[in-house]
């Protein structure tokens, strides 16, 4: 059994009894493939406030409502619609909230089921860790559109991978899947999917539940109580 938290229009936070502090954040805009659009990034961005002041909470789980993706970046459609200073404030936005995930004083694990592109790959940069089903596609293809990242990847992906390989990943706008990611360093963890799509959502609770136990022996974790893994392993300072 598990509980909801709070929900929101696009964002829902989870909770499971006995889980022992792994809280779960569901995206589900299925309309937009969980595009980073105003409303989902200030959903997001409120849940994160509220969870933040919560001290029971020891990991926390990004996973997709949506088969086959996990987020397709930035809304394009709806960026479209914007004048230069809405697009100016919507990307200060944005990396907010990138950093919000960043400095989250909990670990943070992105559970990749499905396409992550953009600043879908950003937000997964952003945390801690990250799981992909071996099928799940990746890139910072914002080159492709004629654009660079603008959420925190240019400087994210380089401390995960090397400066040479993210230079390459990005000026060719190139996709790799999540085998192709593990061997670079990209992910953590790799696993086959299965047929309901939730491979590495699974495997992310495994995970999580592994770093618990050592979290409640320090006495809670979080980039500011771990000395010797300072915010800045493939964040931003």
């Amino acid at each position: 059994m598990r509980f909801l938290l709070f929900t929101k229009l696009l964002i829902t936070v989870i909770f499971s009894p006995g889980s022992l502090g792994i809280i779960e954040i569901l995206m589900n805009r299925p309309q937009a493939r969980n595009a980073l659009g105003k409303v989902f990034v200030s959903e997001l961005s409120d849940a994160l406030d509220e969870l933040r002041l919560d001290k029971s909470i020891r990991v926390v789980v990004f996973k997709s409502g949506i088969k086959g993706v996990f987020c397709a970046g930035a809304d394009l459609k709806e960026r479209e619609q914007m004048g230069e200073a809405e697009v100016a404030a919507f990307v200060h936005k944005l990396r907010s909230l990138m950093s919000q995930i960043a400095t989250f004083p909990a670990p943070t694990i992105a559970a990749i089921d499905g396409f992550a592109l953009g600043g879908g790959l950003e937000l997964a940069l952003a945390c801690d860790l990250r799981v992909a089903a071996s099928s799940a596609i990746m890139g910072l293809i914002e080159t492709s559109r004629g654009l660079l990242p603008g959420a925190g990847g240019t400087q994210r992906l380089p401390r995960c991978v090397g400066v040479s390989l993210a230079k390459e990943l990005i000026f060719t706008g190139r996709r790799i899947n999540g085998e192709e990611a593990k061997s670079i360093g990209l992910v953590n963890h790799a696993v086959p999917q299965n047929q309901e799509g939730t491979a590495a959502y699974h495997r992310a609770l495994e995970v999580a539940r592994e770093i618990v136990p050592q979290v409640m022996e320090l006495g809670g974790v979080g980039h500011g109580t771990l000395p010797f893994l300072p915010a800045g392993i493939c964040h931003l300072p």
